[in-house]
């Protein structure tokens, strides 16, 4: 069990050295969390950025990097473009966004030609170390797909389960949450979670859990499950939350962490890399537990 992140970095300790592509890496927080990766973590990197900057904000946080560690690029469309061939061809494991907006990233990794998307979809995966939860907790999706079909949650779950496998997790427990554990016809998410349950119990899913509808109290916490005398073999040990949209996802995070004291990492899956898609205002903190949550999600196996 991945109990929080400083478990999550133990486990990392003895894994092969992975290298770390950074789109706009001219960005001081994201420089110092690729810096802090490099001595306690085992991965290289490859800047893409302005060099200028680069090496100026690289020189104020005691650190110089190599020549040929950073590709120059002139603007954004550019650092993204040369990071994602960096991954297409093989220069990398990990890809990261540094001081560029999302949407811009995302075009260059979703184009049909010169993407790195895989079949099936990409979707985002958080994991939260909050104060009261006795393990880490996985939020899924809420940073990638707005508004996810009952086709895209089967794909959002393979997704996960792939990834926790590599965190060597045997069975991983998944809530498809919703605002009551009831079925409601006019609640779309409620249909999709009842449909999804089935299907796990179908053996859709191999041995992981899928239970839902279900409130979040219930997943969370057993006492409650038992005072609403609901069944569930997953309650007060879920693993993973999955929500209904992005909104949901978005928004949870964000209060346990400016209100709960969570700390998150993020991570998208499904493409040929794992990669870093995190606020540009978030932390160094925030985006080296992002690293190594994607140095967890690179593993072979």
């Amino acid at each position: 069990m991945i109990k929080c992140f400083s478990t999550l970095r133990s486990s990392l300790a003895a894994d092969f050295a992975k290298t770390l592509v950074v789109a706009a890496a001219h960005d001081e927080h994201t420089l110092e969390a690729v810096y802090s990766a490099v001595k306690e973590l085992p991965v290289r990197y490859v800047l893409v950025g302005n060099r200028e900057k680069i090496m100026t904000i690289s020189s104020g946080l005691n650190h110089i990097p190599n020549a040929d560690t950073i590709v120059d690029a002139a603007d954004d469309a550019e650092c993204a473009q040369k990071a994602i061939a960096l991954i297409r061809e093989g220069g990398g494991d990990i890809l990261m966004k540094g001081l560029l907006e999302t949407g811009i990233l995302l075009k260059s990794a979703l184009d049909r030609e010169h993407g790195i998307r895989e079949s099936g979809v990409m979707s985002h995966l958080a994991m939260l170390d909050i104060p009261g939860y006795h393990k880490l907790l996985g939020v899924t999706d809420g940073g990638m797909i707005p508004c996810p079909t009952l086709s895209q949650k089967v794909n959002i779950i393979h997704n996960t389960v792939a990834f926790y496998g590599k965190l060597g997790f045997p069975q991983v427990k998944i809530a498809a949450v919703c605002a009551a554990e009831s079925v409601s016809a006019n609640i779309r998410e409620t249909v999709d979670a009842a449909e999804l349950q089935v299907m796990c119990e179908m053996g859709q899913f191999g041995d992981n859990l899928v239970e839902g509808p279900l409130s979040l109290d219930i997943a969370i916490s057993r006492e409650s499950a038992s005072i609403k005398k609901h069944s569930s073999r997953i309650s007060g040990d879920t693993d993973v939350l999955l929500v209904p949209n992005i909104v949901t996802g978005n928004v949870f995070g964000k209060g346990l962490i400016y209100w709960g004291g969570a700390k998150m990492a993020g991570c998208i899956l499904g493409a040929k890399a794992p990669f870093i898609v995190v606020s540009r205002g978030a932390t160094s903190e925030e985006k080296l537990c992002s690293i190594m949550l994607c140095l967890a999600a690179a593993r072979s196996k």
